[in-house]
């Protein structure tokens, strides 16, 4: 079991592909992370897009806009407050700088079958013909090395995956 280090937050990178359930899970994990290691602020990437106005979605856009999480995450867990951020950031440059400068990170993969995941269509962007989509004519980076893998079916109900998912994270904080 790994303790906070330097009395900085702990950073949740909670990644995977669009529809998999990033938002869901975060939202229902949030009110236990905070009771549990304290102060926590949840953010999604869609949401900090809006907010700072950030525009762009081919794959160079995308890296230097996790790069600005990245930073946004760091500024905000040196506070000691912690950082519960669901996103897509399938870039493997921006959770490798996640890893060498965030103290404590925790990085979670939200994994599916793309085929199960495409054919529910939940997201516009898989309904209709875009440019730039994971998955589709962007290739994902998956990570490699997760602390936490989660397998979403869409079988299981969303608070059978947060719980599964929270009983891993205590066990690596």
């Amino acid at each position: 079991m790994r303790r906070k280090k330097n009395n900085q937050g702990i950073v949740f990178w909670i990644t995977g592909l669009p529809g998999v359930g990033k938002s869901n899970i975060s939202k229902n994990i949030f009110n236990s992370i905070e009771k549990k290691y304290g102060p926590t602020l949840r953010l999604s990437g869609n949401e900090v897009r809006r907010m700072l106005n950030v525009k762009g979605y081919t794959k160079r856009d995308r890296l230097q806009i996790g790069f600005k999480y990245h930073e946004l995450c760091k500024t905000i867990s040196k506070l000691g407050i912690n950082v519960l951020f669901d996103v897509v950031c399938l870039l493997e440059k921006v959770r490798k700088k996640n890893r060498k400068y965030l103290k404590n990170y925790l990085e979670i993969f939200i994994k599916t079958d793309n085929k199960i995941l495409f054919k529910r269509k939940q997201k516009y962007f898989y309904r209709i013909k875009t440019n730039n989509v994971w998955g589709i004519d962007l290739i994902p980076e998956f990570p490699k090395r997760p602390e936490i893998v989660i397998n979403n079916n869409f079988k299981k109900s969303i608070q059978q995956l947060f719980n599964s998912l929270l009983r891993k994270i205590y066990k690596h904080y």
